[in-house]
C-alpha cells in the first residue's frame, strides 16, 4: 500500500536561481526501507525536509507530497525526522525529559506518556542512562536518544538525514541495525539519506539516486547498484562488494554485503597470489607535533579526558586518529591547537612548547585547525566574502567553489560547508593542519577528492593530522593510523598493518578478503589481487 507519493516536486531556495529539486516524482510503499544517495549538494537533505511539512525550508515550491493519499504530510507525529547533528535535535536537559517532550507537546495524558516512555527506554536499552544529563552522553547515545524520542511518538514513516555522519563505526553499525529492526518488527517505513552505504544497503530494499536535483534511478537495491556501472562518481559511494563487482565483466548477481562480496571472490578468483606488495613507509626524523604524557580534564571535579597521552607526528606525513565517540580524539586536537590548557605533560609543535609561541605566532603560517562544527568558522554573508576574508585566491584553491560564491554559507549542504571551511583553513598556508572529521557530510567522490588534495599539500611540505571515523578515507590517504581509547593512543601503524588487524575499525575490503588474501585494505588492492588470480575456466557465479 502506498504511504508516500511525491509528484513533480520542484524547489528553489530564496535568492537562488538554480533549483535544488527539479521535477522529482516517486512513491513509497508501507514498510519500504528506502536509501537515498547522490553527490554532495544534489538535493538529498532538501527532499527529505520537504517530506515533513514542519521541517520544510523556506523557498519556492511546486508539486505536491501526498501522505496516505491526502495532499499533506500527515500530523506532527505521523512522520518522524532524525537529523544529522544530534545536538540540534535535543531540546531538554535530561534523557527522560527528552523522551517525554514530544508527547507532552501533543498533550498526551501523563499515564500514557509514562507507559510509552518506559517501553521505548527498554527497547533502546536506555535504562542505565535514563536519569543522566544529555550533556554526559556520547555522540552515539545522543543519536540513539533522538531516534527513541521520535519513535515514542509512534510514527508511520521515519526520515533520517545522514544519522551516522558523526558516529564511530561501531556506533554507526548499531544505529543502522536498530533502524533495520524497527523496519522489520514494526513495518516502519524508512527513508534514509546516507553517504556511508556499506551497512545501509544491506538493510534497504530500494535505492533512490539523486543527480542535480532530479531522480536518475529508483528501483530495488541490486538493480540500481548494477546500473551504476556507467556512473563512476556515484559508484564510488556504493559498498565495496558493488564497486569490486563493477570492475569485472561478470554476468552474475551483483553482491551487496561483505558476505556476498566474499562469495563473489572465492567463486571467481583463486588465491595463489595472496599478498599486496606495498611500499615500505619511512617517516622523516623531524617531529611536527609531540604529545608527552599529557593529562587534561575540563574541570577539577571531572575525570581526565586525556590520560598520559603520548605520540609523535613527523613532518610531511598524514596521520589519522580513529576511535570511539567520547574517547578524547577531538579534545586532543583542540589541545594541540592550544584551545585547552593541560595540567601535566607537554605538547610541542615543531620542537617548541606551545607556551613558547607568543603573540599568536602559533597561528601565523604555523598551525591551523578545522573544527568538527565547521559553521563556527563562518563570519560573512556569502561564500565569496568568506574566502576573501581568509585571503583565499580562486586560482590558488585546490578545488572549484565558484558555483557557491553568491550563496550564504548556512544555506549550503553539510558537505559543501565542509569544502568551504577547508578552503578557508588551507588559505593560511600552515605548516601543520589539524582536521576534525573533514569528510563528514561528503559523498564518496568528494572524499576521494579531499584525499588527493591532502596528498598534494603533503607533497608541498605540509603535515596533516586528522581525526576521523571514516576508515576507507584513512586507508586511502594516511601514512600512519592510530587507535584512540580512553584518552590515550593504544596502537599505531601504517594502514597495511593497522586495518587488517582490526575487526570493526577497518575497511569493508579488508573484511571481504580476510583469510583469503593478505593486506588488502582498499578496493584497488582487492582488484589487483583478483586480476592476478583470475580463474581460467569453470567460473562459477552467485
Amino acid at each position: 500500500m502506498e504511504i508516500l507519493a511525491v509528484e513533480n516536486l520542484s524547489f528553489s531556495y530564496p535568492l537562488c536561481n538554480e533549483k535544488a529539486l527539479d521535477g522529482v516524482s516517486f512513491s513509497v510503499e508501507k514498510g519500504d526501507f528506502v536509501a537515498v544517495c547522490g553527490a554532495t549538494g544534489s538535493g538529498k537533505s532538501t527532499l527529505l525536509r520537504l517530506l515533513k511539512k514542519e521541517t520544510a525550508p523556506a523557498g519556492e515550491l511546486t508539486g505536491e507530497v501526498r501522505y496516505n493519499g491526502g495532499c499533506c504530510s500527515g500530523g506532527a507525529g505521523s512522520i518522524g525526522f532524525v537529523m544529522q547533528r544530534p545536538e540540534q535535535q535535543i531540546v531538554t536537559d535530561k534523557v527522560w525529559h527528552e523522551l517525554a517532550f514530544g508527547l507532552e507537546n501533543l498533550n498526551i495524558p501523563s499515564g500514557e506518556i509514562r507507559r510509552r516512555v518506559s517501553e521505548m527506554a527498554c527497547y533502546f536499552g536506555i535504562e542505565e542512562w535514563f536519569d543522566k544529563s544529555v550533556n554526559e552522553l556520547s555522540g552515539g547515545q545522543k543519536q540513539l536518544l533522538n531516534l527513541a524520542g521520535v519513535m515514542v511518538m509512534q510514527p508511520d514513516v521515519l526520515l533520517l538525514d545522514e544519522p551516522t555522519a558523526q558516529l564511530d563505526p561501531i556506533a554507526a553499525q548499531e544505529f543502522i541495525s536498530t533502524v533495520s529492526r524497527l523496519n522489520r518488527e514494526l513495518s516502519l517505513t524508512v527513508i534514509i539519506v546516507e553517504h556511508r552505504l556499506e551497512d545501509v544497503l544491506a538493510c534497504a530494499n530500494k535505492l533512490l539516486v539523486l543527480e542535480n536535483g532530479g531522480i536518475s534511478d529508483y528501483a530495488d537495491v541490486r538493480t540500481v547498484a548494477q546500473n551504476l556501472r556507467s556512473k563512476p562518481e556515484l559508484l564510488k559511494g556504493m559498498p565495496a562488494a558493488v564497486r569490486l563487482y563493477s570492475r569485472f565483466d561478470k554476468t552474475c548477481v551483483c553482491p551487496i554485503t561483505v558476505r556476498e562480496g566474499r562469495d563473489f571472490i572465492e567463486r571467481g578468483f583463486k588465491n595463489s597470489v595472496r599478498c599486496v606488495q606495498g611500499k615500505p613507509y619511512v617517516h622523516s626524523a623531524a617531529p611536527a607535533l609531540e604529545f608527552s604524557d599529557v593529562f587534561f580534564r575540563y574541570s577539577r571535579g571531572e575525570p581526565d579526558v586525556l590520560r598520559g597521552l603520548s605520540f609523535t607526528v613527523y613532518e610531511g606525513e598524514i596521520f589519522c586518529i580513529l576511535g570511539g565517540n567520547g574517547s578524547g580524539k577531538s579534545t586532543a586536537l583542540e589541545t594541540a591547537a592550544r584551545l585547552n590548557k593541560i595540567y601535566s605533560g607537554s605538547v610541542k609543535v615543531f620542537g617548541k612548547k606551545l607556551g613558547e609561541y607568543k603573540n599568536q605566532s602559533l597561528y601565523k603560517g604555523c598551525l591551523s585547525m578545522l573544527p568538527q562544527d565547521v559553521q563556527t568558522v563562518f563570519l560573512k554573508n556569502t561564500v565569496a566574502e568568506e574566502l576573501a576574508d581568509a585571503g583565499a585566491v580562486a586560482d590558488s584553491l585546490p578545488y572549484d567553489l565558484s558555483a557557491l560564491y553568491e550563496r550564504h554559507p548556512y544555506d549550503l549542504s553539510g558537505g559543501q560547508q565542509q569544502l568551504v571551511a577547508l578552503a578557508k583553513v588551507l588559505a593560511s598556508k600552515p605548516r601543520l593542519i589539524l582536521l576534525d572529521e573533514p569528510t563528514k557530510g561528503l559523498d564518496a567522490h568528494a572524499r576521494g577528492a579531499i584525499a588527493e588534495i591532502l596528498k598534494q599539500i603533503k607533497a608541498s611540505g605540509m603535515t596533516v593530522v586528522i581525526v576521523t571515523h571514516d576508515a576507507e578515507f584513512a586507508a586511502e590517504c594516511a601514512d600512519r593510523c592510530a587507535m584512540f581509547f580512553r584518552g590515550e593512543i593504544t596502537s599505531c601503524d601504517v594502514p597495511g598493518g593497522f586495518f587488517p588487524s582490526n575487526s570493526f575499525y577497518t575497511t569493508a575490503a579488508s573484511r571481504i578478503t580476510r583469510g583469503y588474501y593478505d593486506g588488502a585494505i582498499t578496493v584497488d588492492d582487492v582488484e589487483r589481487l583478483c586480476r592476478a588470480n583470475l580463474r581460467e575456466e569453470g567460473e562459477r557465479c552467485l
